[in-house]
């Protein structure tokens, strides 16, 4: 088939590679490219972050984990295996995602820093952002897809240059498709000068402000934030400050930190992933976005099954079935 991808951050460069790959022609059209999207601004680390719901969540984290793991067996790419350390100050039961993770256990008693009492130990992908989007970009170009820089204010727009549209616009779709079960979170992150780690490090204890620190090949990024409904892009002063202060918690006493960007971004939050397939007026398109603080964990299993989606579609099958046609207004039960 001949299709149109909306969107070119994480979930459109990833959809559009497995389409290309299924033998499929794709243009991809979006506003804003690599370096300016939300994806660009991401930590990023593998970690199922703020998207529901957690059975569909913990299948597509899984099978991103084992390509991400592929894919950090070629330099190029700007992924790395990064053994990781989740601090907690009080005691918890094994996370919800632990099978999507092959090596999980709990910390030892010399791994806690001062002021956690348990932990859990793990080895993740981290992701350096402006290195892997441009693989991407470069992947899809290479597989034959075309990439258009344009602003898009309806699906009729992307019907008329394909039969079927893939939706990847993330929090764009509250306007697009007047989605208003989407909402901004708000997330700021420092990128420093490269610090003493060996590991990353994550606190996602809300009470006192979550904490991570990731390094990367050349830098180091420190979060960060979460503030659902704030949608200022303006960096906050105040929220860097309190960034610094909760990363040096976490540091060797006296440790130097060299701020080389405050970065501010807007994570699309939605009570779950909206990925399925939608017929409006008989012409069809296939929603995959509302993936929260988790575009990077989820992005190539979500991929995946949106080509899987589109096979379908490309076959004469429904997906949908019996099932009544979902409203543009973002309702999840269609498939």
């Amino acid at each position: 088939m001949h299709l149109v991808i909306l969107g070119c951050g994480v979930s459109g460069l990833s959809c559009g590679v497995r389409l290309l790959e299924a033998g499929h022609s794709v243009e991809l059209w979006a506003r804003e490219l690599p370096p300016h999207t939300t994806s660009d601004i991401a930590a990023a680390v593998w970690y199922p972050y703020l998207a529901f719901p957690q059975d569909r969540v913990t299948a597509w984290s899984r099978r991103t984990f084992e390509e991400l793991g592929t894919l950090a067996r070629q330099p190029e790419t700007g992924v790395l295996r990064v053994l990781g350390l989740e601090l907690l100050s009080k005691h918890a039961p094994d996370p919800w995602w632990r099978s999507s993770v092959p090596d999980f256990r709990r910390a030892t008693p010399s791994e806690l820093l001062p002021g956690y009492v348990d932990g859990f130990v793990f080895e993740a992908p981290v992701i350096d952002m402006p290195r892997y989007l441009p693989y991407l970009l470069a992947r899809f170009r290479r597989l034959g897809g075309t990439v258009h820089q344009r602003e898009v204010r309806s699906l009729d727009e992307a019907w008329a240059a394909a039969p079927l549209v893939i939706n990847c616009t993330g929090l764009g779709s509250r306007s697009l498709l007047g989605d208003e079960t989407l909402f901004p979170i708000r997330g700021e992150v420092l990128r420093v000068a490269p610090l003493p780690l060996e590991r990353f490090l994550l606190d996602e204890d809300e009470t006192r402000g979550m904490a991570y620190l990731i390094p990367r090949t050349t830098d180091c990024i420190l979060g960060g934030t979460a503030e659902a409904g704030n949608a200022s892009l303006e960096p906050d002063p105040a929220q860097a400050e309190g960034i610094l202060a909760r990363a040096a918690r976490l540091l060797p006493p006296g440790t130097r930190i060299q701020v080389l960007q405050h970065l501010v971004g807007l994570r699309p939050g939605r009570p779950s992933v909206r990925l399925e397939l939608e017929r409006v007026g008989g012409r069809p398109v296939i929603h995959n976005y509302g993936h929260g603080g988790a575009g990077v964990t989820l992005s190539w299993g979500c991929a995946e099954e949106v080509t899987a989606l589109v096979a379908q579609v490309a076959s004469g099958a429904d997906p949908l079935g019996s099932v009544k046609n979902p409203s543009s207004t973002g309702r999840t039960d269609g498939n």
